[in-house]
């Protein structure tokens, strides 16, 4: 009652109307009626609804104007996003729905609270989440809030694959792939453009070459990594590879091969220190023979291309016509004996070269690297100071080594060893290169497996689908050559 008084109270003086003291007794009868409890009642009543719609309406206004983030998607890729209602303060909702999800490939989980499923178009896709909230009538309409989830597209689709120049003077193919009996072993060996190069259209700068000796027994395989800055690089990873197989096919070398071989027998025998430490002088010094035979044809190609084509040769920068066509260099020669196999290997640059055992218990990297503490620390074979050098001496290049077999050798640029092993460090460890050769078997976020089994006639296509794998910001030259 006192409400009701003090409301029609309130409710005259704001009109102006003031309580004389003589009307006191009949202002107290007058709040005391029936009808006027009733109207101020039903005031009160309607008050509390205006507040109550006025609540809600806020609520609603201040949810359609909340910012709620979604991670990001990618065309083609599983999605899987939760939307966690309680740390939103979105507890109050007591219906939801999404609608535009279907239309890009998705689509809502409400036993999860996910956005979950495989985007089929990219693009800033607008999301309508209808709703209501606690205190709204089950006929009211819902309300619309819009909720942007961006889909990226492919980062794969947004590089060009411009086809190289086939009329330059030194083109050789974008893409190359082979599988071939090499003595007791196989290799399968890709080699692919970078999407760098593809992106430009300009050309593959790694290259690889190998050879059975059906005279010697011994098998060769080399592999180098043009740099890409210096503009006739591709052709000097090319006459690289190709003057390694050249230098061990020379009548001269059957003659060497077997002073090598007869010591080896000797050391088999015997197990003489001596005999081994002679070994690895010998092998050594053959091996330093050949890397001198392979910059001496590169120096000799850059000379007559200068007197040929001096319009090729424009860098200021450039100190030497070699200077031109830098290459990285790596090369392994092995046979098979008796008592096992014996395995040669030179290398300089960034690219390694290691030896899986038969039980795949221990892999032995060949050759350190020429990695430098910062961009550009590489060396090439085109490089006259390496075979002086007294802080990386030309014999610490070379390795030997007597195995009983082994299950892989594998021979790689900086294009493989960089998105796979990232740091030099875990060239060392046993269980990465356990991790890549079950990458390599379809361990992959795209599932394709090289299958090493000598019958199978699609490894080589294998491999070369394998090397498409995407890594962000590894767009280099690829090139991978396994003997197995």
């Amino acid at each position: 009652m006192a409400e009701v008084k003090q409301y029609i109270q309130t409710l005259l003086n704001a009109k102006g109307i003031t309580i004389s003291a003589n009307r006191q007794v009949l202002f107290e009868e007058f709040v005391k009626a029936d009808e006027c409890e009733e109207a101020v009642n039903t005031i009160f009543k309607k008050q509390n609804q205006i507040m109550e719609k006025w609540k809600i309406k806020n609520r609603i206004a201040d949810i359609i104007a909340q910012q709620v983030v979604i991670p990001n998607a990618t065309i083609g890729k599983a999605y899987e996003a939760k939307i966690d209602f309680q740390k939103l303060n979105l507890n109050d909702l007591i219906f939801e729905k999404f609608e535009g999800l279907e239309e890009i490939g998705l689509n809502f989980n409400p036993v999860n609270d996910t956005i979950e499923g495989t985007p089929t178009k990219s693009g800033d896709a607008k999301i309508k989440l209808l709703f209501k909230i606690e205190g709204e009538l089950e006929n009211t309409p819902t309300n619309e809030k819009l909720i942007s989830l961006v889909v990226n597209p492919d980062p794969k689709s947004l590089w060009k694959d411009i086809p190289s120049d086939t009329n330059d003077l030194f083109w050789k193919e974008d893409d190359i792939s082979k599988v071939e009996k090499l003595g007791e072993k196989n290799i399968v060996v890709s080699s692919k453009r970078g999407r760098s190069h593809k992106n430009v259209g300009s050309f593959r700068d790694d290259d690889f070459a190998y050879k059975h000796f059906e005279k010697t027994g011994w098998s060769v395989v080399a592999v180098s990594d043009g740099a890409g800055s210096y503009s006739l690089s591709r052709k000097g990873s090319q006459i690289a590879c190709s003057s390694v197989i050249e230098y061990f096919e020379t009548s001269s070398d059957v003659e060497k091969s077997k002073e090598l071989e007869a010591k080896l027998n000797d050391y088999n025998t015997t197990k003489d220190d001596t005999i081994l430490n002679e070994l690895e002088i010998l092998a050594k010094q053959n091996l330093y023979k050949a890397t001198v035979y392979v910059h001496n044809k590169i120096k000799e190609h850059s000379e007559q291309t200068f007197k040929n084509n001096p319009e090729l040769f424009n860098n200021p920068k450039a100190k030497s016509y070699l200077d031109y066509y830098h290459s990285t260099l790596i090369f392994a020669l092995f046979k098979k004996f008796d008592f096992g196999y014996v395995v040669l290997t030179f290398g300089v640059g960034d690219c390694p070269i290691a030896l899986m055992n038969s039980e795949q218990t221990e892999t032995i990297l060949l050759n350190w690297l020429d990695v430098g503490e910062f961009g550009g620390g590489t060396r090439f074979i085109t490089q006259p100071d390496i075979f002086h050098s007294t802080e990386h001496p030309m014999v610490t290049r070379f390795n030997f080594k007597i195995v009983p077999d082994f299950s892989f050798l594998f021979l790689m640029t900086d294009g493989i060893y960089d998105p796979k092993f990232i740091v030099e460090a875990n060239l060392e460890k046993n269980e990465k290169w356990i991790e890549f050769l079950e990458d390599l078997k379809g361990k992959n976020e795209d599932n394709i497996k090289v299958v090493f089994d000598k019958d199978n006639t699609e490894i080589a296509s294998q491999l070369s689908n394998w090397m498409d794998f995407w890594s962000q910001g590894n767009h280099d030259d690829r090139t991978l050559a396994i003997i197995f």
